[in-house]
């Protein structure tokens, strides 16, 4: 059985730092991109970060450029999320998200991304 558990969320202070940790369950972690999606009240869900298999490529949504830092840790099946200068915008129920075993070392859309945790919320107060 699939499974991904979020941890690390929580309530923090804009400029706060905080590191959400995602373990994986499934088998071949290191031939899977994972990714980190949020969403806010009354918004659509959207990506965050993203990172491929091997941790050589990633992408980050522009509003979270040059304070979000994604990685993996494929010998322990762990991805994070390091999130530095939270703003109250970053406020969400963040979710870690993992694609079915891939060849390329890409990062891959959101369509991709088949298996998903159950959610931490992270919580910026002004």
């Amino acid at each position: 059985q699939v499974q991904l558990v979020e941890s690390g969320g929580g309530l923090v202070q804009a400029g706060g730092s905080l590191r959400l940790s995602c373990a994986a369950s499934f088998r071949a972690f290191s031939s899977r991109a994972m990714g980190w999606f949020r969403q806010a009240p009354g918004k659509e869900r959207e990506s965050v970060a993203r990172i491929s298999w091997s941790g050589r490529n990633t992408n980050y949504a522009d509003s979270v450029k040059g304070r979000f830092t994604i990685s993996r840790d494929n010998a322990k099946n762990t991805m994070y999320l390091h999130m530095n200068s939270l703003k109250p915008e970053d406020t969400a129920v963040y979710y870690c998200a993992g694609t079915r075993p891939t060849y390329d070392d890409f990062i891959y859309v959101t369509s991709e991304y088949v298996y998903w945790g159950q959610g931490t919320q992270v919580t910026v107060s002004s």
